[in-house]
């Protein structure tokens, strides 16, 4: 399976903070933004991955990314020119994607869980049509809206209803199988001018091929697209990590627990940064024992 992180967009909603910088790379409290949907890809055993970007501001996730090597992964970029919507990933990334499934997640999506990556591994094994993740939300008519039947089978989705028929938001992680590029690429535009995810999901759901999974109670779901829910997916940070002592959306952690990169490959990129609490972290997990993600 592919990957896509769709870090684009003009965050005109967080100006001015946003006027000269991307605000996939503004901090949620001690990392960048991107750093925590890259991180779900990772725990997903995704590892060949597609960054998109406005022109502007591609140099910027290179220079912080590279071709994530060092931390065993394959990452490549793209432009996106325009906002041409969510959907336009999969047309971006086309030859990216090739022949395999693809799982594409939004750049300022922040997700933390008990048991992530193992939900991961078991939704997107020989995905066939749509998956989807859902969150109950106190406020849906902000978001696409899935309701479902009494057996979780999904039944509709609604883009931003100003009458949700459920409190279920549709977050912004999907897995599509490979047949999502021409899906993409037979879409219209909506009447902002963009080719919609939501579109894209309700081809799946007339197929019968859309399932949806609830990420329940112990599960977060952030979308960090304001002043407030920034400082609050870094309050939820800050209080996770200093309570517990470990940290979220580590990348070279993670890196280390699945496999990517060995012991010693660890420590020498916490070394790197010893002068900081986050290398010496590092340092600390490297010379550890090797715990599930």
């Amino acid at each position: 399976m592919k990957g896509i992180l769709l870090a684009g967009g003009s965050g005109t909603r967080l100006h001015p903070l946003t006027h000269a910088v991307s605000k996939q790379l503004l901090p949620v409290y001690d990392k960048p933004m991107v750093y925590y949907p890259l991180s779900v890809l990772m725990l997903a055993g995704i590892r060949d991955i597609l960054l998109i970007s406005s022109p502007r501001h591609l140099d910027m996730f290179q220079a912080l990314l590279g071709d994530g090597s060092r931390i065993g992964l394959a990452l490549s970029y793209a432009e996106q020119q325009d906002d041409g919507g969510i959907a336009e990933a999969f047309t971006v990334g086309a030859d990216h994607i090739g022949d395999d499934s693809v799982t594409l997640i939004l750049g300022d999506n922040v997700f933390h869980g008990p048991g992530f990556s193992t939900l991961l591994h078991e939704q997107l094994r020989n995905v066939e049509g749509a998956v989807l993740f859902g969150y109950r939300v106190t406020d849906p008519e902000r978001y696409g809206v899935a309701e479902t039947d009494i057996h979780g089978r999904l039944l509709s989705i609604e883009e931003k209803p100003a009458c949700p028929r459920s409190d279920l938001a549709v977050t912004g992680l999907y897995a599509y199988s490979n047949d999502v590029v021409d899906i993409a690429k037979n879409l219209r535009p909506s009447a902002r001018g963009e080719l919609e995810i939501t579109d894209v999901n309700r081809v799946y759901l007339h197929q019968g091929r859309a399932r949806l999974t609830v990420l329940g109670r112990g599960f977060a779901w952030l979308d960090t697209g304001t002043y407030d829910s920034l400082l609050q997916a870094s309050s939820y940070v800050q209080l996770l990590e200093k309570r517990q002592g470990t940290r979220i959306a580590c990348l070279e952690e993670i890196a280390f627990r699945m496999g990517f990169i060995s012991r010693a490959e660890c420590h020498e990129l916490g070394l790197g940064l010893a002068q900081t609490s986050y290398g010496r972290y590092l340092m600390e997990i490297a010379e550890g024992p090797v715990k599930a993600t």
